[in-house]
């Protein structure tokens, strides 16, 4: 097959692809493959600088196709582009879960939606509609609105009616749901076990809720569930995608399959066999390019397909369906952009703290558990350990989190270090945290004895004298942060932890949840900590284990 095939098929083929590019300008391919029939292209965080340049850049791209697609993965939580420099201003969903009002979630979708729409971006791949049942989950976790199937269902709804009102097309995801495994689709196939009975009491659930919403999109995961499909993952699957999504569910909008450069497919099946057989499938849209974003990739993926239509492999009249949806989602956008308030050129970027009602609903999503009345605020500026967990390959590595720097604003004189695993080493669990009463807040030399321990104890030493904070994200899946987390509180049973991540373990005399780790949270539980926020005591939603000490 040439290269560079022309004629009715490679449009076909072209407006089906939603690639990524590198650069915060269109670069020469994206434009020239517009006017040859692409039909969207996705913006990840290296496309972005500021609300401004999107705005340019978008506009730059409509210059060659009005009605192009613009598609961005901005879940307004950890997973932000749209803010990936310094971290969203918008709580993210296990957050909106918590509080678990959907008008605010709705509210906070919309407010994404309308700055969306105000740069030009017309499709969003949000909100995650999994329902999170496996708290070790490695991938989804805050990600998702919680654990149970109808708070995530009318939070789903919500979101979606919030974020299409704004102007921008919606996508739930990850269907038909990723919620219940220990395994990441970006590394590997991750198996959804539960019979189909369990699926549709739990992981259908929100999905059947988006779609009565009207969301306009819904993207695959890469799942392999034997319950509906025993050979296939989902993203490849005629009967999860045709048999399920299409006639049980009712959906009749664009099918976006998950990245089709992750190893859960693409290592079994070839990056454009991946594309291919989703397309077969039932599929509408194929989404690539955070990994691989060069000409090189789409022109693969392109002519991959062309030849499949060619060979007898993907039917024609497939390959045009999903062309067409693609081009109905489109004319969707162009509408939805029209009825939309426009941004003129220079319009200011949003607060100098982003946006007022996600920080509204960042501080009403804090809980705090004490045991004992007055902890907080703190006496003085304290000394911060975060404990820095391996990074979920969905979040940005260029996204901020961590506590210390908003605290230091409130509170001068705060000081930070920040520990990972590699840094701690093996760090011998000792005594379990609160089981050891009145250790002296200068005890940390003595309980913090070995290589690994004095690493932590130089650290927990900064404090001395100070009140100590220990910011932790997804306690409970870390062993070794459990250890340090354990050990640092028998040395200073006084401190204060502050869980960004699931709250499924509780530990230490107060425990701050904020949800999740975005600037909004992290704002929310610094000015409690500090004394200029308030949030009440309450028990902590979600919480798995009876906490400790």
């Amino acid at each position: 097959m040439s290269s560079a095939p022309t004629g009715n098929l490679a449009s076909l083929a072209a407006a089906v692809l939603q690639p990524g590019f590198v650069g915060t300008t269109p670069p020469p391919w994206v434009l020239r493959w517009l006017g040859d029939g692409l039909g969207s292209v996705v913006l990840f965080a290296r496309n972005i600088v500021d609300l401004d340049q999107v705005a340019a850049l978008t506009a730059a791209l409509r210059a060659e196709r009005p009605d192009v697609i613009v598609a961005i993965d901005e879940e307004a939580g950890d997973v932000t582009r749209i803010e990936s420099g310094r971290g969203s201003s918008r709580p993210g969903n296990f957050a909106l879960g918590a509080v678990d009002d959907p008008e605010l979630t709705a509210e906070v979708a919309r407010d994404l939606g309308r700055e969306l729409a105000s740069v030009g971006v017309t499709l969003d791949y949000a909100p995650d509609a999994d329902v999170n049942s496996n708290p070790a989950n490695p991938v989804i976790g805050v990600r998702a609105f919680g654990a149970d199937p109808d708070l995530v269902a009318r939070h789903t709804a919500a979101w979606v009616r919030g974020l299409q009102s704004g102007g921008v097309a919606a996508c739930a995801k990850h269907f038909p749901g990723h919620g219940d495994t220990r395994v990441d689709s970006h590394h590997d196939l991750p198996r959804i076990g539960g019979s189909r009975a369990q699926l549709d009491a739990a992981e259908l659930v929100p999905f059947r809720a988006a779609v009565a919403a009207g969301v306009q999109a819904v993207m695959t995961g890469h799942l392999l569930v034997p319950a509906l499909d025993p050979r296939l993952p989902a993203t490849l699957s005629p009967r999860i995608l045709g048999g399920l999504l299409r006639e049980e569910l009712g959906f009749s909008g664009v099918i976006v399959t998950d990245a089709v450069e992750m190893r859960a497919v693409a290592d079994r099946y070839g990056f454009a066999g991946a594309a291919v057989r989703a397309l077969a499938a039932g599929a509408d849209a194929i989404c690539v390019g955070g990994e691989r974003a060069d000409e090189d990739a789409a022109r693969e993926l392109r002519d991959a397909i062309v030849a499949a239509v060619v060979s007898g492999e993907l039917p024609e009249q497939r390959l045009a369906e999903a062309a067409k949806r693609v081009g109905q989602l489109a004319a969707w956008t162009v509408a939805a952009r029209a009825d939309a308030p426009s941004r003129p050129t220079g319009t200011p970027t949003g607060t100098p703290g982003g946006s007022p009602i996600g920080l509204a609903a960042a501080r009403r999503a804090v809980r705090v558990t004490a045991s004992a009345a007055g902890a907080l605020p703190l006496a003085g500026a304290p000394h911060v350990v975060e404990f820095e967990p391996p990074r979920n390959i969905a979040i940005g590595a260029e996204t901020p989190w961590g506590i210390a720097a908003p605290l230091a604003a409130l509170l001068p004189g705060t000081t930070v270090v920040r520990l990972g695993a590699d840094d701690l080493g093996d760090v011998p669990a000792g005594t379990a945290a609160g089981a050891v009463g009145g250790a002296p807040a200068g005890a940390a030399g003595g309980v913090l004895a070995g290589a690994a321990g004095g690493v932590l104890a130089g650290a927990v030493a900064g404090a001395a004298g100070r009140p100590l904070v220990l910011v932790v994200r997804d306690l409970h899946r870390h062993d070794w942060m459990r250890a340090a987390v354990a050990r640092a509180l028998v040395a200073r049973p006084d401190a204060v932890v502050v869980e960004l991540g699931v709250p499924a373990l509780v530990t230490g005399a107060v425990h701050v949840a904020t949800h999740g780790a975005t600037r909004a949270g992290a704002l929310a539980a610094a000015e409690l900590l500090a004394g200029t926020g308030r949030v009440a005591a309450m028990p902590l939603v979600g919480v798995a284990e009876p906490a400790v000490g």
